[in-house]
């Protein structure tokens, strides 16, 4: 099947999972532990992961899933793949348990080493996001549907620069990667994917990750910004890759709304 005849399967799938995480995260009872790389998972992760998998697999039996809580299957397995479901059940673990409201489930479609098809729903908002390769980027909304656009910047000098950080990490880590961090203007917000998206609609400028993260945060979300207008990179400037390396973790990466500026003459060291 192709993406299009799937994105709505999908998206009820993704919104049946934020409506579970709602539910547990309303209620304030959830357990929580700390897995072997020393970041929380809770009950809430794992019953969206459960219910993603089994829908999924029920959607498409042959298409594999690498889920963030399911993801010990070796490269010598996953390299076999030229389609599969890559999956966050709940990204913004943290947020979550720290009561922001900022998390989101997300489910990309992988062909060949490159996300095709995204989604990112928002359970606390009841907002999604999604992208088709070649069909555009989407904000829906319970009153709308509307098509979104990264907002293009054609002179650096005119604008100060909407920069996109987390709540739980000192934005002094992040501006000391630009040459000009007293042009950046904060826009707040928890979740990798949130704050990518915030970039796709054109909310934001940028959103410059340091830190870990595995594939399953930038996958829905590299085709959703791409889709808008934008481009997911490394601090390298380089395209991220999928499924290509024994770690599923990701370099620090940049987001951006408008590729046409010199980024390598915006951040330092490049």
């Amino acid at each position: 099947m192709k993406p299009e005849e799937l994105i709505d399967a999908v998206i009820s799938i993704a919104t049946d999972a934020g409506i579970a995480i709602r539910d547990i995260y309303l209620k304030g009872s959830f357990e929580r532990e700390l897995k072997s790389d020393n970041t929380p998972v809770t009950t809430a992760d794992l019953t969206a992961h459960r219910l993603i998998c089994e829908r999924l697999s029920a959607l498409t039996p042959d298409i594999p899933i690498l889920s963030e809580e399911a993801a010990d299957i070796p490269l010598a397995t996953r390299q076999t793949w030229q389609r599969y479901w890559l999956v966050d059940p709940l990204d913004g673990t943290s947020e979550f348990i720290a009561g922001s409201g900022d998390f989101s489930v997300i489910i990309a479609l992988v062909e060949h080493n490159r996300p095709v098809m995204g989604v990112v729903y928002a359970p606390m908002t009841q907002v999604c996001y999604y992208a088709i390769a070649g069909l555009g980027a989407y904000k829906r909304t319970d009153k709308q549907e509307v098509r979104i656009c990264s907002r293009p910047i054609l002179h650096r000098e005119q604008v100060s620069l909407r920069l996109a950080v987390s709540r739980r990490q000192d934005p002094q880590s992040v501006l000391t990667l630009f040459h000009h961090p007293n042009h950046c203007e904060l826009v707040v917000m928890g979740g990798a994917a949130l704050k990518s998206c915030l970039v796709a609609e054109g909310r934001a400028d940028c959103y410059v990750r340091v830190g870990p993260t595995g594939e399953w945060d930038t996958g829905a979300a590299q085709i959703i910004v791409e889709e808008a207008g934008g481009q997911l990179m490394d601090i390298e400037l380089q395209p991220l890759t999928y499924n290509e390396r024994d770690t599923l973790e990701n370099p620090n990466f940049i987001v951006v709304g408008a590729p046409n500026l010199a980024w390598d003459k915006i951040l330092i060291g490049e």
